[in-house]
């Protein structure tokens, strides 16, 4: 973002001034902010990523063109994914294992 820009972020309007930019080491108030979310994201969003993109064989590219045929996709892939999880509990089968053998079986 652009020095002085607004953004809404997490409910509220907030101005970013281009504290991030710049040689390294950042030093400036937000350094511990974005240490904390990076490692969040690689604690959680990260591995979930890798976990579905191995179950559904997505290497690179989506399979569909266009942005809301690429949500759709995705949308539909991640309720699939649910359902799968749903099931597995219902029958009191381990949640989570075996999901990719149970999908390809469909």
């Amino acid at each position: 973002m652009r020095s002085g820009s607004i953004s809404y972020f997490f409910g509220s309007f907030r101005r970013y001034d281009e504290a991030g930019r710049g040689r390294y080491p950042h030093r400036d108030g937000g350094v511990e902010v974005r240490r904390i979310f990076h490692k969040l994201r690689s604690l959680a969003i990260e591995p979930f990523n890798g976990l579905f993109k191995n179950i559904f064989e997505w290497r690179g590219q989506m399979p569909v063109k266009g942005l809301k045929r690429c949500q759709l996709f995705a949308r539909g892939a991640i309720l699939l994914y649910q359902i799968v999880l749903l099931y597995q509990h219902q029958r009191q089968q381990p949640v989570g294992v075996g999901i990719k053998a149970l999908l390809r079986a469909a």
